[in-house]
């Protein structure tokens, strides 16, 4: 297991037993450092030991491309309830981000990466946040295992970040549960139009769909106002359901 170290305006992820090296110093972190210490640089530079959390898992997880913001991640799991003891069926996983958010909150997840050397990163990335045993990373096209996956099913919830979405969720009622959710991320409206109208032909109820902006707040002595450095936009969320 990692922890992080803060401390001067950084932050370091760092496996126990480990030695960071900086111009700070040379920090041996010990096998049993706990959050909570201050452990000190050989230059007497202190850092704060810090547990990871769900936000560090998008800042430090290794990359294989554009991970899901957090505030996405939020909606995710705030509009269809996902939570310890249920299983999710993951499309697209990419770095994991999503995945290892819902691995954290106690859900079994399965999810699909078409591309082997992502897939292998975001099962280290499932290791770093401490669900390995809780999602299964598979390599794979989702839409050619729909046979096995009906198989596996039902299903709490299903979450798709992938171009083929819409053909996805014409399987949804072979997948889930009664009463569980469809969670669609789509970066172009184009895409969650199609996805809204394949859930109304498959018979989901509740489809909503919503487009993701967050505004930071800038304060200064001045006043306070809405931050100009941009809107924010990330894409698009649509949920639906069956009932």
């Amino acid at each position: 297991m990692s922890v992080l170290l803060v401390g001067e305006g950084r932050e370091y992820l760092v496996a126990h037993g480990e030695t960071l090296e900086t111009d700070l110093g040379i920090l041996e972190v010990p096998e049993d450092a706990a959050p909570g210490e201050t452990l000190e640089t050989h230059l007497g530079t202190e850092f704060d030991v810090r547990a990871l959390r769900g936000p560090d898992l998008f800042e430090h997880f290794e990359r294989t491309g554009a991970p899901m913001m957090p505030r996405d991640v939020g909606l995710i799991v705030g509009h269809t309830g996902v939570a310890g003891g249920d299983r999710v069926l993951d499309v697209g996983t990419g770095t994991g981000v999503l995945a290892g958010y819902l691995g954290r909150v106690g859900a079994s997840v399965v999810t699909y990466e078409q591309r082997e050397d992502f897939a292998d990163v975001a099962r280290e990335n499932m290791v770093l946040a401490g669900v390995e045993d809780a999602v299964d990373v598979r390599t794979g096209d989702a839409t050619e295992t729909l046979d096995e996956l009906a198989d596996d099913a039902p299903f709490d919830v299903l979450t798709l970040d992938t171009a083929d979405a819409p053909d996805l969720v014409g399987h949804a009622p072979d997948l889930l549960a009664d009463g569980g959710f469809v969670a669609v991320y789509s970066p172009f409206v184009e895409s969650s139009k199609e996805v809204v109208e394949t859930a109304r032909a498959v018979g989901l109820s509740e489809i909503e769909t919503f487009e993701t902006i967050q505004r930071e707040m800038d304060f200064d002595d001045r006043g306070s106002r809405p931050s100009t450095a941009g809107v924010g936009h990330t894409g698009y969320l649509t949920f639906a359901r069956l009932v």
